[in-house]
């Protein structure tokens, strides 16, 4: 409670600024120990199956120390769309479709359809244009892609001072191989194969009736 004058009126730790003083021998308190583990050796974070964590045995100040340290990902974090080209026959798997330029919300995707010699269009992008200054990570284009060509990226780290040229990607700078996305989406990548071949049983099943 306060009293005539702005006085407290209950205790005198707050008059004095004892108060404040409490709040920071928390934080030397966190200090001395962070200290004194790693004057004894202690390993200050170790790796898990979540990612980098501190020790549940230690008192002191968890810090990751950026960039040199990271922690892991969830598998479902999304940053910016990539294409995906098969592995083993540098294959696109984008078909130009258009399907992921139209479910886009800010409309941040362009797609330029390859045409062969006869001016025929052939399902596959000539380029493939995103301007991730503007996506806004939402993951519909992954989502509503028929033949899982576009995935959402665990790559983070595009911080530019020029916006055409490095926020602009275009078809070559869209481009990752299976075998990448496998490593950063592996639940969803088992998923997707068992799917696939569950499909092609059921296809080679109604060929052989």
């Amino acid at each position: 409670m306060w009293g005539e004058g702005g006085r407290a009126m209950d205790g005198r730790l707050g008059r004095w600024g004892l108060g404040l003083l409490q709040s920071l021998s928390i934080t030397l308190h966190r200090f001395w120990l962070a200290l004194f583990d790693y004057l004894a050796g202690r390993p200050r974070l170790e790796r898990t199956a979540t990612g980098v964590r501190q020790p549940p045995h230690h008192w002191g100040v968890f810090t990751v120390q950026y960039p040199e340290e990271k922690l892991a990902l969830p598998e479902r974090f999304r940053s910016f769309p990539v294409l995906l080209y098969e592995e083993e026959t540098g294959k696109i798997r984008c078909t130009s479709c258009g399907i992921c330029a139209k479910v886009c919300p800010p409309q941040c995707i362009w797609i330029e359809r390859t045409t062969g010699p006869d001016g025929k269009p052939v399902p596959e992008p000539k380029d493939f244009v995103i301007d991730i200054s503007i996506c806004m990570s939402c993951g519909f284009c992954a989502e509503y892609c028929p033949f899982d060509a576009i995935k959402m990226d665990h790559r983070y780290e595009l911080a530019t001072y020029e916006r055409q040229r490095a926020l602009v990607l275009h078809l070559p700078d869209l481009l990752v191989s299976t075998r990448y996305y496998a490593q950063t989406h592996p639940l969803a990548w088992a998923e997707e194969e068992a799917a696939r071949a569950r499909k092609g049983r059921g296809a080679q099943a109604e060929a052989g009736e």
